[in-house]
């Protein structure tokens, strides 16, 4: 699947399940800080990614995921594996 794609279901299922607004999905965006992603937030991402990559995330690896260019890494490292 081609970057440009997976970003865009991400943002996409940010806007939709996360219910952020589209002008807030920067790549620089802090999750936490900017995005207001707390801890019931992360578990449903965790679900979300599952549901529709179809891999299953660890917690520990979100530990390292700080912004949304570093989930969106995260992301296609996992469905693109080199």
């Amino acid at each position: 699947m081609q970057d440009e794609v997976i970003k865009s279901r991400i943002d996409q299922l940010l806007i939709d399940e996360i219910e952020l607004d589209k002008d807030q999905l920067h790549p620089e965006a802090d999750l936490k800080k900017d995005l207001g992603i707390d801890s019931l937030d992360f578990v449903d991402l965790f679900v979300i990614v599952e549901n529709n990559f179809g891999f299953k995330m660890k917690a520990e690896e979100m530990s390292e995921i700080r912004t949304l260019q570093d989930f969106y890494d995260y992301i296609i490292k996992r469905v693109n594996p080199s």
